[in-house]
């Protein structure tokens, strides 16, 4: 969307007018349902956390503003992502991995190689992790949070968040080793 047509749009959501809010939605809810998804598995869940991320937006339009071309995606993102913390925090499942899972011992800190992997088998390997790794994971690496500010956003150790993220890039790291291999043996 040009600088001037989201300057537009946004003037049109102040006015709370219904068919910009319909635009709006059209543009930005299947990458919103992206961002959503990285957070919450469950697709009801995603359609409940999105659906109380377009209320949140309707309801603080007003103190939106407009810095030029971009900011209304990384304003209407970053709501997604706090409702999705929200909706996770909530959740009576939620906790941070225990310190006790398996990871193998021969940990190496390279990052995963995600060459020749689809986005789709990327994104389908990070909605496995354990929900406490798969939600540091996506804070460090998406939203481009430090590790104070996940274990702030979380409530958790700044060295518990740390711990987290290690051990989630080792466990996707391993599935894409595996993922690798398996598409090898797929051409033998």
């Amino acid at each position: 969307m040009k600088d001037n047509k989201e300057q537009i749009l946004v003037n049109r959501l102040l006015q709370k007018e219904e068919a910009a809010w319909k635009e709006l939605f059209g543009a930005y809810s299947g990458s919103l349902t992206y961002v959503c998804s990285r957070y919450v598995i469950d697709r009801e869940d995603v359609h409940d956390v999105l659906q109380n991320s377009f209320i949140q937006m309707f309801r603080s339009i007003g103190s939106f503003e407009y810095r030029g071309s971009g900011s209304l995606k990384a304003w209407i993102t970053r709501i997604v992502v706090n409702e999705s913390l929200k909706h996770i925090r909530q959740s009576v499942d939620f906790k941070v991995a225990s310190e006790d899972f398996e990871i193998p011992d021969e940990l190496n800190d390279e990052d995963p190689d995600f060459e020749e992997i689809s986005q789709d088998a990327i994104m389908m390997m990070i909605r496995s992790l354990p929900e406490g790794y798969r939600t540091v994971f996506n804070l460090y690496v998406f939203e481009k949070k430090s590790h104070k500010e996940i274990a702030e956003t979380l409530g958790i150790a700044e060295n518990s968040s740390a711990s987290q993220f290690h051990r989630a890039k080792s466990m996707l790291a391993q599935k894409i080793k595996e993922y690798k291999m398996s598409k090898a043996a797929q051409y033998e």
